[in-house]
C-alpha cells in the first residue's frame, strides 16, 4: 500500500471541500436545520409520540441519513467528473498507485466529508433535543456503511455521465425521491398494505430503518437484513469501480 500516495490524494480532495465550504459543509446544514425545525418542532408538536417517541426524534435519523449520503455522493462524483473532463484523472492512473488505492482514496475523502456534515447536523439536532443514541457501533456501522456505499455509486455516476446535466440525474430522480420514500417521515404500518409491499423493495427504506434502529431503538425492518443489504453493496459496487478503472472504460476515451 503506497500509504503516501493515499494520504496525498485523500488530503488534496479534502483540501478541495473546505475551499468551497459554503456549498459543501453549510448548505446541507442549512437545509438539515430548516427540516428539524419545521418537521421535527413546528409539525412534531401537532403529532403524537411514534413508537414511544417524540416526532422530532423518530425523523431525525431519516433526515441525518438524507444528508449523509447526498454529500458521500456529490463529493465523489463531482471529483470524478471534474477529473475526467479536465483530464486529470489520466494523470491520477499513471501515478504510482494501484486501482485499489485510487479507489480507497477517492471514497475515503467522500466518507470524510460525509462525516463532516453528519457531526454538524448532529451538533444541530443536540440543541433541538432531537437526538438519542441506542446502539452507537450499530450507528457507526450505518453511517461510514451508506457513505461507502454512495462514494462507491459516485464514482459510477462521474464516470459514466458526459454531461454536468447527466451528473444530477441520479440525485435528482433517484437519491432524492427514494429518501423521502424511505420512511423518512413515518413508520411502514402507517401506509396502506398495498404501499408497505412497494416500500420494503427500497434500499433506502433499510438504510433509514437501520439509522434509526441504531439511535432510537425502535424498527420496522429486520437490522440484520438492512446491515447484510449495506455490506453486499459495498462488495458489488467495489468490485464494479475497480473493474471500471482496470479496463479504462469510460476513461481511456
Amino acid at each position: 500500500m503506497n500509504w503516501i500516495g493515499l494520504y496525498t490524494l485523500i488530503r488534496r480532495e479534502v483540501e478541495r471541500t473546505f475551499r468551497v465550504v459554503i456549498q459543501t459543509i453549510f448548505s446541507p446544514l442549512i437545509s438539515a436545520t430548516l427540516f428539524i425545525f419545521v418537521f421535527g418542532t413546528v409539525v412534531g408538536t401537532k403529532i403524537d409520540q411514534i413508537g414511544g417517541v417524540s416526532y422530532i426524534v423518530f425523523v431525525f435519523p431519516g433526515i441525518l441519513i438524507m444528508n449523509v449520503l447526498t454529500s458521500a455522493f456529490s463529493q465523489a462524483s463531482s471529483t470524478v467528473y471534474f477529473a475526467k473532463w479536465a483530464r486529470t484523472i489520466e494523470e491520477l492512473l499513471v501515478a504510482p498507485l494501484s486501482y485499489f488505492e485510487i479507489m480507497v482514496g477517492m471514497v475515503l475523502s467522500s466518507v470524510a466529508r460525509a462525516l463532516t456534515v453528519g457531526l454538524v447536523i448532529v451538533l444541530v439536532g443536540i440543541l433541538f433535543g432531537a437526538v438519542s443514541m441506542h446502539s452507537f457501533p450499530l450507528f457507526i456501522f450505518y453511517i461510514l456503511g451508506i457513505s461507502i456505499v454512495f462514494g462507491l455509486l459516485g464514482i459510477i455516476t462521474g464516470l459514466v455521465a458526459k454531461s454536468f446535466e447527466q451528473l444530477n440525474i441520479l440525485s435528482t430522480f433517484i437519491i432524492l425521491p427514494f429518501s423521502f420514500l424511505g420512511g423518512m417521515f413515518y413508520t411502514l404500518d402507517m401506509l396502506p398494505e398495498s404501499a408497505q409491499k412497494i416500500a420494503v423493495l427500497n434500499p433506502f427504506f433499510y438504510f433509514v430503518d437501520g439509522t434509526r434502529y441504531a439511535m432510537v431503538g425502535i424498527h420496522d425492518s429486520n437490522i440484520l437484513f438492512g446491515s447484510i443489504l449495506v455490506s453486499l453493496l459495498i462488495l458489488v459496487l467495489g468490485g464494479i469501480v475497480w473493474r471500471i478503472f482496470y479496463t479504462g472504460w469510460r476513461i481511456r476515451e
